[in-house]
């Protein structure tokens, strides 16, 4: 028999589940933690027990997406080798069920185009275009340090379907803002593809393609995961105007939620002080 109250009693379920989510952020196993952060969590298991959730999420995700093969997973989970030196936001319910991530991987050093993983991109490769691209990602390179930034790479992004397209999504992009200013600005780099909208939304947002000599960088298509790219770079001090408030609004939110940690980072003071590099 039809359940007339089958319809609504799902969607007043999926309604408590939403308002159950909260973001966790996890630091790096080793790194600088701003002393703003009021809630430091040193519970190595937990952080663990969520970062492989995270990266059984993100293969799932990417192998639907056909972005990935199986061959590319281990035990189901999508690995990356600096998802222990990354920052990671994470979406999460009540039973520590990771919902979404995403990664931002802050340079403890001046990087050279070589060593960021946009130069392994297939533009990057192109006759056409590769040249081009590492003079305009150079110049982003020099202006950062000529005005003592972080870099970072910002990726590993992976919702489920229930929170695509919402403004969590949105919110979690904002915070990449959040996050850098927070750790005393930075250039933002990423790779974004088109599907969910994604590069779509991180424009939006306020990143911008890379251009040299005012021309700017096409978007791709990158045979690797079988999708259209963007290649967009973020400043943290300049977000799109619209969303300045939400900005700041989730900074203040990022220094009261849970933030896990191994125990081996050092503290700074979140601005105005030189930063101090990692200590075991």
């Amino acid at each position: 028999m039809h359940d007339p109250q089958g319809p609504r009693q799902a969607r007043w379920k999926e309604f408590h589940r939403t308002l159950s989510r909260r973001w966790v952020l996890v630091s790096p196993s080793h790194g600088v933690v701003p002393n703003s952060f009021r809630c430091l969590v040193t519970d190595s298991i937990r952080r663990d027990k969520l970062l492989a959730q995270m990266q059984i999420l993100r293969g799932s995700v990417y192998l639907e997406d056909g972005a990935i093969q199986e061959s590319h997973l281990i035990d189901g989970k999508h690995r990356s080798d600096v998802d222990q030196s990354s920052w990671h936001l994470l979406v999460v319910d009540d039973d520590d069920r990771v919902y979404g991530c995403v990664r931002f991987h802050a340079f403890p050093y001046n990087p050279s185009f070589s060593q960021l993983n946009i130069s392994r991109s297939a533009l990057a490769r192109s006759g056409e275009w590769g040249q081009t691209l590492e003079a305009a990602v150079e110049e982003e390179l020099s202006l950062l340090r000529r005005m003592n930034l972080l870099c970072v790479e910002m990726g590993g992004w992976a919702l489920e379907a229930a929170i695509r397209g919402t403004t969590e999504a949105v919110r979690m992009a904002l915070a990449m803002y959040s996050l850098s200013q927070e750790l005393g600005g930075a250039i933002g780099i990423s790779t974004a593809t088109r599907r969910h909208c994604s590069a779509s939304i991180l424009r939006r947002v306020g990143g911008r393609p890379f251009a040299c000599a005012g021309l700017e960088l096409p978007a791709y298509h990158d045979p690797q995961f079988n999708c259209e790219m963007e290649l967009l770079r973020f400043y943290s001090w300049a977000p799109n105007p619209r969303y300045v408030v939400w900005i700041e609004q989730i900074r203040e939110q990022l220094r009261a939620i849970p933030v896990l940690t191994t125990g081996f980072q050092t503290m700074v003071a979140s601005q105005g002080e030189q930063r101090i590099r990692a200590s075991c």
